[in-house]
């Protein structure tokens, strides 16, 4: 372990220093990047689960998870929003564009509470032909903003604004242009016919895909860090490292320069876009990780 650990920590150090130009420029490219995330959240990639931090570059195929009380905003390439809830599981699929520039998408949504929406980052447009899956409900998206859901009792999809066309293997193709409008599938079971939901209840769903104000989350640019620890040995360092990582905290290690020789090793949450956020990021993994004084830093 010592004899690779100083590479190790060069890597963690290179991490550290934030995203570099050539990853700035992947970014700017990809088509689909985090902006924001609630943890603990991951990301599953050829096999591989790692945790999930704003900046990060999605690519096809990709798996998106969430955990209990998380939630996770996604960028996508022409302009619009991915946002998912607690317990939540996204697979991104077809991510690419076709003639004419047009940005193509499958979004499938295994579990969990699921929004599709535009004008979060930028009112300017691309054409798209984006499909999202909910569960046993397919819905074509044309320019639109609708939310759904997934669980072990039914399958939701309504419409907030714009048109959408859906599809169940029980159930004829449906239009639905009316805002507020709601296709429901129960388990097992032939489709509901289209209903009507108030603006009380729509209010209630969105607040399960928003990243929430005060909860400790991290967001692309934030400039405050949580200090989960400062430890001297390299086993304790890992250990922390590999602890957090695992609970779905995208933790970094940065090396210090101890007084006597030799290294500190400070293990830490970035990107956090307040000290009140860290501030509450810290009492939270104080108590799921054990900590002793996790410290918010900038």
């Amino acid at each position: 372990m010592k004899k690779c650990f100083p590479r190790f920590l060069l890597a963690a150090g290179l991490l550290f220093c934030g995203i570099s130009a050539p990853a700035v420029v992947a970014a700017e490219r990809a088509y689909a990047v985090v902006d924001s995330v609630q943890m603990p959240a991951w990301v599953e990639r050829h096999g591989v689960r790692q945790p999930l931090e704003p900046g990060k570059v999605l690519q096809n195929r990709d798996r998106v998870a969430t955990g209990a009380d998380a939630r996770v905003l996604i960028q996508l390439a022409e302009g619009s929003a991915v946002k998912l809830g607690e317990n939540a599981q996204l697979d991104l699929n077809a991510l690419g564009r076709r003639e004419n520039r047009v940005f193509t998408a499958a979004l499938d949504v295994a579990q969990g509470a699921f929004r599709f929406t535009t004008g979060v980052f930028s009112t300017w447009r691309q054409q798209r032909a984006v499909n999202v899956r909910l569960g046993t409900i397919t819905a074509g998206i044309r320019g639109t903003d609708l939310w759904g859901s997934s669980d072990a009792e039914r399958d939701l999809v309504c419409l907030l604004e714009g048109r959408i066309t859906v599809v169940h293997p029980q159930d004829e193709p449906r239009e639905m242009s009316e805002a507020l409008s709601f296709y429901v599938a129960p388990k097992g079971l032939v489709p509901n016919p289209l209903g009507q939901v108030d603006a009380e209840q729509v209010s209630k769903w969105a607040t399960q895909t928003e990243v929430r104000p005060g909860s400790g989350y991290a967001r692309r640019g934030g400039k405050w860090n949580v200090e989960l620890a400062t430890l001297d040995g390299e086993s304790d360092t890992l250990a922390l490292y590999y602890l957090a990582r695992a609970a779905g905290y995208a933790v970094r290690i940065k090396p210090r320069a101890a007084a006597g020789g030799g290294y500190r090793y400070s293990v830490r949450v970035t990107q956090l876009p307040s000290p009140a956020e860290a501030a509450v990021l810290a009492e939270k993994l104080k108590l799921q990780l054990a900590l002793t004084a996790p410290v918010v830093t900038r």
